[in-house]
């Protein structure tokens, strides 16, 4: 099920969020478990058995590690194994046979599994109970329901954001009852999460794909257009479904961790981290970067500590080496900021307006990566197709005003007052409903990943 879509606005939504509401507060968790997996198995059943294997290997596995009061090693990397297991057969098993058919002689041979929607996000998420029961930072949950409740809530299922069980486990103990006003500020947020999504970022994917079916005939214009909508597009959709998560969990009484914090006014790669996607950077940093050294032990170890989580990420995005060389992109783009421009004088003196441009132009060549164009995107976006057909520039025209819209959420100061506040939830919801029956719903980028 998808958040926009008519099944879920006007059906499953308000159904779960009222009788969630009415719910005596000892029913709410058992409800809100099948209410989850009924949403996770509403497009394919057979996923339920992925998301239940994964909901029972880590509710029991962590008893067994921590049996007795003393943590197992043994048992931590076998249920580390277990869980990664799926990701190999579902996820990169085709990514692997590839490779391997492509370096050596003998050939394998095997059809692609179909991709479980969010398994990466929910796989992170079970590994991060693992690690903080393991390191002591959280308690082993011996409730079944509470448990799958953690892990399967619908709002995050799917694309996150990745929460950690320690900072949720008290409000699941308690069974939240939202107050009038947390509804109501979780609505608004779901309805500015969903105009990201439907007026934004699938209005940036049609410009997107108009230019990229063919870069010698949009050229140059065609390519840097449609590689700017591309980069709103991914901003908007994964930055649409993380704020209809948060929203949904308000109007049911969670609190969530925010995932963005307008990425693209940073004015250092750096910067853009620690605002795009914040919960998977702090995955990894949690559980990866500190873990291997981080910064302590040196430069040298603290920048190859940088690539291997770099090229993590770029794994962990999706089975392709347009992904890995992503990663290693901004790895490498990483370790020379942390060497010569952060903390230097000279780029500090730089105008804010310059360093935040000079960001965004990197980082819409990481996105150009992301996207596994390569050489016909790049050759295109250096005039090598000239400039452009008179039907790109029509193209481009008719979408102006979507992108300077674009542009001013995503580079300009938030104003400080809204006006018609009250009313901007109902009616990005109206215009949300009118523009999903004129042309359908698209699917979240994040699913695939």
């Amino acid at each position: 099920m998808v958040f926009s879509s008519f099944t879920f606005l006007l059906l499953f939504m308000p159904c779960v969020i009222l009788m969630y509401r009415i719910m005596p507060p000892k029913a709410r968790m058992p409800f809100l478990l099948a209410a989850s997996l009924l949403f996770y198995g509403w497009g394919n059943p057979a996923w339920l058995l992925l998301l239940a294997f994964s909901m029972t290997l880590n509710w029991g596995g962590a008893q067994l590690m921590m049996r007795g009061g003393q943590r197992s090693k043994g048992w931590f990397v076998v249920l580390i194994v277990l869980n990664l297991l799926p990701l190999l057969i579902f996820k990169y098993a085709g990514f692997l046979r590839d490779t391997w058919n492509a370096l050596l002689p003998w050939k394998l041979t095997w059809a692609d599994l179909p991709l479980p929607a969010g398994i990466s996000f929910f796989t992170f998420q079970a590994m991060s109970y693992l690690f903080d029961v393991y390191r002591g930072e959280a308690r082993v949950q011996r409730n079944y329901v509470t448990f799958g409740t953690y892990l399967a809530m619908f709002p995050q299922l799917v694309a996150g954001p990745i929460v950690r069980y320690i900072d949720l486990e008290e409000q699941l103990i308690a069974h939240p009852k939202p107050e009038a006003a947390q509804m109501r500020q979780g609505l608004q947020r779901f309805a500015v999460g969903l105009g990201k999504k439907v007026l934004l970022a699938d209005a940036m994917g049609r410009l997107w794909s108009q230019m990229n079916a063919d870069f010698t005939q949009a050229g140059a214009l065609g390519a840097w257009v449609g590689l700017l909508a591309f980069s709103f597009q991914i901003f908007f959709d994964f930055a649409g479904y993380s704020d209809m998560a948060i929203g949904l969990g308000h109007m049911m009484g969670f609190t969530m961790p925010e995932n963005f914090d307008r990425p693209y006014r940073a004015r250092t790669l750096t910067e853009f981290w620690r605002r795009w996607h914040m919960t998977l950077t702090d995955w990894f940093k949690a559980y990866v970067y500190i873990p291997l050294g981080g910064s302590r032990r040196g430069r040298i170890r603290r920048d190859i500590n940088v690539l291997v989580v770099w090229a993590l990420t770029g794994l962990w995005h999706g089975a392709g080496w347009n992904f890995v060389l992503w990663g290693l992109y901004f790895a490498v783009l990483l370790v020379l900021e942390k060497r010569y421009l952060l903390n230097n004088p000279r780029w500090e003196r730089i105008p804010a307006a310059l360093r935040q441009t000079f960001t965004f132009l990197l980082v819409m060549g990481g996105w150009a990566l992301f996207s596994g164009f390569g050489p016909e995107l790049g050759a295109a976006m250096l005039g090598q197709y000239g400039l452009g057909t008179a039907g790109t520039l029509t193209v481009c025209a008719a979408f102006l005003p979507l992108l300077l819209i674009c542009c001013g959420i995503s580079f300009l100061p938030t104003p400080k007052r809204f006006p018609l506040r009250r009313f901007a939830a109902p009616l990005l919801i109206i215009l949300c409903l009118a523009a999903l029956a004129a042309q359908g719903y698209a699917p979240f980028v994040y699913f695939q990943f």
